[in-house]
């Protein structure tokens, strides 16, 4: 009984306490590290498993995906919700996605909206829910069927058909405008803490019969030259695509300032930079994609490069190129390498390990200017694939938050409001509570137990924490809030009296 009568004579340090005093009490600096994983909807890749599942079993696969994250420590959702100009939520512009229901714009029954569930589920388990989307693919099979609202029927002037796919032309600025409608629209009316674009700029190039099979903008740029354009065609269709970036980032920012934009863009800016690399896409002249321009113009919070390749080949090294992109930040924004988890089922030469993926997260830890990663994807996780799931449960054996990003914000949250209870079980329990208006998403409490500190981060809907109940009770425990940007608050530290 002494021991609990200790804890519940802990008093709240004051701010008035000389600093020395309160420096001796603080908890160290918690690890920063964003641990992603892409969740893919399109062709059922990762979620729901298939089309038309009953509601209750899409609603048990996604809560499945969101608790394997949150047990292994990890702090983010990467979320498709837009593969083709369609909606895994309930929009006003764009038909319910076929990957969904089974057929584009037939709404799920009972009616509910999936994006909505994914943020209050990924919040209440500390997990951030980044929207991904694609700007331009309106059809991932060109004979698919069309809802009677689809781009592709609606706009059909925008649309161009290439290879298997129907792609909206990004040189027509109506085409930029839908998506632009569309993230506004994500943003506005859902808590998401991100948004997300990967590498689909200009679609990758197809061959038939050996020959490039060429875009068919042909059109859109004789109609830009009679106007007076004076751009030659690459550098126009890489304007275009510039154009879509920067609006992009300034429509998010403009609705809410605190929500990330990420782009993760092939994993080669070009053949042969840095010097020792090759691939067999040129990104900045095929896809049209000048990702360093992008990083220079601060047009973006994160890249998530896309390096999946193993850890040391002689022209695709992994730690090489990790450092070109980093060396390219002049804007001091976050890269976070997408890594290739889809390829440890493969079997071949592009085979790789759980120990390449393991490896890879070592040596981005091992680069400053780098902080945290990207994993494609949850399919593999949740099937614990080379036991990925459990070398990953020891690499994050340490609880991280994301990297803050300042220039979003750097105004911290106050200080919570903290004391020690008893519950109605005689549970020694921690409760707090936020200090001002802001937003918290997640608390990192801290205690000391013979003179050596463990850090705890909490979900932000938390309130209250179980107190150590083992016979070395904590003489320090400290409370902080964070806020949607990484900032960390003044901590309320309590302590046993002498």
């Amino acid at each position: 009984m002494r021991r609990v009568a200790l804890l519940l004579a802990m008093p709240l340090v004051l701010a008035a306490q000389t600093a020395s005093v309160e420096d001796s009490l603080r908890g160290p600096e918690p690890m920063r590290e964003f641990r992603g994983v892409w969740v893919a909807t399109v062709n059922n890749l990762d979620w729901p498993s298939r089309p038309n599942l009953p509601v209750a079993a899409q609603q048990a696969e996604l809560i499945a995906i969101l608790d394997r994250a949150a047990s292994l420590r990890m702090n983010a959702i990467v979320f498709q919700v837009r593969p083709e100009f369609d909606a895994l939520y309930q929009s006003s512009y764009e038909p319910w996605s076929r990957y969904l229901t089974g057929r584009q714009g037939r709404p799920p029954t009972p009616l509910w909206d999936p994006l909505a569930f994914a943020v209050e589920e990924a919040h209440r388990r500390g997990l951030e829910l980044h929207a991904w989307i694609n700007p331009y693919r309106a059809a991932f099979w060109r004979d698919s069927s069309a809802a009677a609202n689809h781009v592709t029927v609606q706009r059909p002037e925008l649309v161009r058909s290439y290879s298997q796919y129907l792609w909206m032309d990004p040189g027509i600025p109506e085409s930029r405008a839908l998506t632009m409608r569309a993230i506004v629209d994500i943003v506005r009316r859902y808590d998401v803490d991100g948004i997300h674009i990967d590498d689909y700029f200009y679609p990758y190039p197809e061959e038939r019969r050996g020959q490039r099979i060429p875009f068919p903008d042909a059109p859109t740029f004789d109609a830009y030259r009679r106007s007076g354009g004076p751009l030659e065609l690459s550098d126009w269709r890489r304007d275009n695509v510039d154009d879509m970036v920067r609006e992009l980032y300034a429509t998010v920012k403009a609705e809410k300032p605190w929500v990330k934009v990420g782009i993760s863009p092939f994993g080669i800016w070009r053949p042969g930079i840095p010097a020792t690399t090759t691939a067999g896409i040129d990104q900045y002249e095929e896809l049209y994609a000048d990702v360093r321009k992008w990083l220079h113009e601060g047009w973006l919070d994160y890249v998530a490069p896309q390096l999946y390749w193993p850890p040391r080949p002689a022209d695709q090294a992994f730690d090489v190129l990790l450092r070109w992109w980093v060396d390219e930040n002049i804007k001091g924004r976050e890269v976070w390498p997408g890594l290739a988890l889809y390829k440890l089922p493969v079997v071949g030469p592009k085979h790789m390990s759980a120990d390449d993926i393991v490896e890879e997260i070592q040596l981005t830890r091992a680069q400053p200017g780098a902080r945290g990663h990207v994993m494609f994807n949850a399919r593999v996780l949740m099937n614990n694939v080379g036991h990925i799931a459990d070398r990953l449960a020891a690499v994050y054996a340490e609880p991280a938050l994301v990297p803050r990003m300042a220039w979003l914000d750097s105004v911290p949250p106050e200080r919570p409001d903290a004391r020690i209870a008893l519950d109605s079980l005689g549970t020694t329990v921690l409760r707090f509570q936020p200090g001002g208006a802001k937003s918290v998403t997640s608390w990192l409490v801290q205690s000391r137990v013979g003179g050596v500190w463990h850090t705890t981060i909490l979900p932000g809907p938390e309130r209250t924490y179980i107190l150590n109940s083992g016979e070395s009770p904590a003489d320090v425990i400290s409370v902080a809030a964070v806020d949607r940007v990484g900032n960390i608050g003044p901590a309320a530290l309590l302590r046993r009296t002498p």
